[in-house]
């Protein structure tokens, strides 16, 4: 029998528009969806909105329409960013489907019929924001979960005995697997040990939700109708023998992750609803950090939201998806700003796998008629070979065992710390100057290294799939591997690439971006809370291409050889020791190469016309002079941040600056 395996994030209240909060938890549950998928489970992934609530109700009435056409609005908008972002969910439920109305209204029966429920009537505080009864509030008393004021309510209620069920939790949270992390349980715990008292679960005030069975002056509150999501999407209270199967097959879910600010909801509410009608509990309830900009938790009455959309404009999703998975240590509260988004997107993916992939597929184009290469016999292998194998075996299984804990930010700092040993692994043997040489031994060695950075490439590549799908998936196709969808996260391993794989069109996965993204960024997010139209802000490409401004230089006049400058004319040059990092030639232009230098400080992107006299492979890892203070200027239309120091006869090609003695790179020239 096949393992199977259901995912939901929460479903999203439609008070407000998407932003990359919202995006936080789906991308989290589309990742864990992905790699169960790999690794064989038949999955499931659920997501969708929570529409109905006297919220809803008041915000439809604000903006001028009815709640039906307030939640359709919102919820397409929900709905048309997860598929812009590529997510792989199942199903999108909506809590205003009738599929999803009667069977909650039987869920209400069961859990009424087993006697659970009663009639009364409440007066107390509480919170329209959160949908919460703050029994414990005076009026005026702020919301425990979002500080709003409570207002007090008066009404007739339906109640459900939660008070039956402080015992039963207790036990529940015994496993220490059923709410993470700790500190949540933690707090669950005291929450529970402190006293329960009987929930209101109806409302009979306002109309805008599920009538309740039998009673319909009634709706169901709106906590009640929104947790059975996680049940009614998959066929409960169906009478359709195949949704029955559904949940019979699905349920109780293997995760539910939700932000920790409604823990209350999901570790208290929603189990002792499920214990009432005698069905199981989900095996474990995941809770996650807020993610901060300005220093508080994003949200549209802080006005400090951040749309997806800006982001997926300027860097692409798979930009968001990493930052937000590798940047924050999930469970714990993240911080998030454009600065730290483009230095993340830099240095991992540019510089780190992106780089990889074309130095290392670049080269077996080049040197080996684009096949994966033969290695060395044994005897010829070296200490750092086997190094590398020996690192992509532990990092196989260190990956797995830390994002199976949730533990996403170590995990990806693993397997990125595969792509920088193997970065200094190419460097150290200089296969550009192995390339050069005709002799077997240098051939056959050749071949063993190139072989090796592509093996390893190959594993980071699979491991990483789950988290940026669209980049690992353009590598696989350029390393001639066919679909990544396919492959077996079970059972990778080494030495899994065939030799003499036909490698595909070798092209930039991740071009480098520069300080105009920021810019572009800012620019889009203050159009938006300017209530600037969209439409009048400037036009961004959807590609990453297009922020991408590489610096590029050509020589730059000097004065006429009779003419004399000042040593202090002279101290205003600022000449720096640069390592090229990436060296390509630019489309259409037969003398200009660009590179990527690190200066010590940062990684710049550099334009030089030096193509006729070297190939971009012997550049790579190779010491340069740059000059580090020139001002920017544009070449064929790129911003040009720096000049590489070159020499030439008139007539001849250049010769590029170099040193006979190691010297630190960003060191300063004197």
């Amino acid at each position: 029998m096949s393992r199977k395996f259901y995912i939901t994030t929460p479903i999203y209240y439609v008070n407000a528009r998407p932003h990359i909060g919202h995006a936080y938890t789906t991308i989290a549950c589309d990742t864990i969806a992905r790699r169960q998928r790999q690794l064989g489970a038949e999955t499931f992934f659920l997501t969708g909105t929570d529409e109905h609530g006297q919220k809803i109700e008041r915000a439809a009435q604000a903006a001028g329409k009815t709640p039906q056409q307030f939640t359709d609005e919102v919820s397409g908008e929900f709905r048309a960013l997860w598929q812009r972002m590529g997510i792989s969910n199942d199903d999108f439920i909506r809590t205003t489907e009738e599929r999803h109305k009667k069977r909650v209204q039987e869920l209400f029966r069961r859990i009424r019929d087993n006697g659970y429920i009663y009639k009364g009537s409440y007066a107390g505080q509480y919170c329209f924001s959160d949908e919460l009864y703050v029994d414990s509030a005076k009026p005026g008393d702020p919301c425990p979960i979002c500080g709003r004021p409570t207002e007090t309510v008066e009404e007739e209620n339906y109640f459900f005995k939660l008070s039956a069920f402080q015992e039963k939790l207790l036990e529940l949270y015994a496993n220490p697997e059923f709410i993470r992390p700790e500190t949540r349980r933690n707090e669950v715990i005291s929450f529970v040990k402190s006293g329960l008292r009987d929930l209101s679960i109806s409302r009979s005030t306002f109309s805008w939700g599920i009538p309740v069975p039998d009673d319909p002056k009634h709706v169901i509150y709106v906590w009640l109708d929104a947790l059975a999501n996680y049940i009614t999407a998959i066929g409960y209270g169906s009478a359709h023998a195949g949704a029955q199967e559904a949940f019979k097959k699905f349920w109780p879910a293997d995760v539910q992750m939700i932000g920790k600010e409604i823990v209350r909801f999901h570790c208290v509410y929603w189990p002792a609803f499920l214990i009432a009608a005698g069905l199981p509990v989900p095996k474990a309830i995941v809770a996650h950090g807020w993610l901060l900009f300005e220093e508080s938790k994003m949200s549209k009455s802080r006005g400090n939201i951040v749309r997806a959309e800006t982001i997926l404009d300027v860097l692409g999703a798979d930009a968001l998806r990493y930052f937000l998975l590798r940047e924050v240590v999930f469970g714990q509260d993240g911080s998030f700003s454009f600065d730290a988004l483009v230095q993340r997107y830099n240095s991992d993916l540019a510089n780190g796998i992106g780089n990889l992939a074309s130095r290392t597929l670049t080269m077996i184009n080049r040197y080996f008629k684009g096949e994966v290469p033969y290695a060395s016999h044994a005897a010829s292998r070296t200490a750092g070979d086997d190094a590398i194998v020996e690192l992509a075996r532990k990092t196989i299984s260190e990956f797995g065992t830390l994002f199976d804990q949730y533990q996403f930010s170590r995990a990806l700092e693993t397997a990125w710390g595969l792509v920088a040993a193997v970065d200094k692994y190419i460097v150290e043997n200089e296969p550009w100057a192995l390339g050069e040489k005709q002799d077997e031994d240098s051939r056959s060695r050749l071949g063993t290294v190139l072989y090796t950075s592509a093996e390893a490439l190959r594993i980071v590549t699979a491991l990483a799939h789950p988290v940026i799908p669209e980049a690992t998936a353009r590598i696989w196709t350029q390393m001639g591997l066919g679909d990544i969808k396919k492959v077996d996260l079970n059972g990778l391993a080494w030495g899994q690439l065939h030799l003499g794989t036909k490698l595909g069109e070798v092209q930039p996965v991740f071009p480098r971006a520069d300080k105009s993204a920021i810019e572009r960024m800012q620019k889009m997010e203050e159009g938006q809370k300017g209530a600037v139209g969209e439409a009048k802000l400037e036009a961004v490409a959807p590609a990453v291409a297009a922020t991408v401004a590489p610096a590029a230089v050509s020589a730059v006049p000097g004065p006429p050889a009779s003419e004399k400058i000042s040593i202090d004319d002279f101290a205003k040059i600022e000449l720096r020791v640069g390592l090229v990092k990436v060296a390509e030639r630019v489309p259409k232009a037969d003398k200009l190469l660009r590179l990527e230098v690190d200066i010590g400080t940062e990684v710049r992107q550099i334009l030089a016309g030096i193509a006729e006299a070297y190939a971009p492979e012997t550049l790579v890892g190779r010491k340069v002079v740059i000059v580090a203070n020139l001002a920017p200027r544009k070449l064929r239309g790129m911003e040009s941040n720096g000049m590489i120091v070159a020499a030439s006869l008139e007539g001849g090609k250049p010769v590029l600056a170099s040193f006979l003695e190691d010297v630190p790179v960003g060191a300063r020239l004197k």
